[in-house]
């Protein structure tokens, strides 16, 4: 069977607060924010992502969504984030480690699997972590 995204995307939600939102997702799937899923905000592009941390059906999750009354009044839309092997870390500073980095991004409570790389880009605070699989994409 295909690996499924744990994370949602939703877009166009300048019109739904972030608050408002959370309630929606815990109304519509049933689950407790920050205990099943999280949900980062990215106001700049009006998008929010809710990432699962209880094992859930995220294709039907979504279908719920689109299907939703209240989603489609805010006309905010639901997709599966496209699934990666590698993610960007912004703001780390300086001081921070590769090995640091590594063990942060392997630990399950992070969200994370095993990184096969940590490339540190100091100029820019950041760095690329990949991962040996798509499971940890934290």
């Amino acid at each position: 069977s295909a690996e499924t995204s744990p994370s949602v995307v939703f877009e166009n939600i300048q019109g739904c607060s972030p608050k408002c939102l959370r309630m929606l997702l815990e109304n519509i799937s049933g689950l407790t924010v920050d205990d099943d899923f999280t949900v980062e905000v990215i106001p700049e592009i009006n998008v929010a992502v809710a990432t699962f941390i209880k094992s859930i059906d995220t294709e039907e999750f979504v279908k719920k969504c689109s299907q939703n009354k209240r989603i489609k009044k805010f006309k905010v839309t639901a997709r599966l984030l496209e699934l990666t092997q590698s993610i960007k870390a912004e703001n780390i500073p300086a001081s921070v480690s590769t090995d640091y980095i590594t063990v942060y991004f392997e630990s399950a409570r992070n969200g994370g699997g095993p990184v096969s790389d940590v490339q540190l880009f100091p100029e820019e605070n950041s760095a690329i972590i990949t991962f040996c699989d798509r499971k940890g994409n934290a």
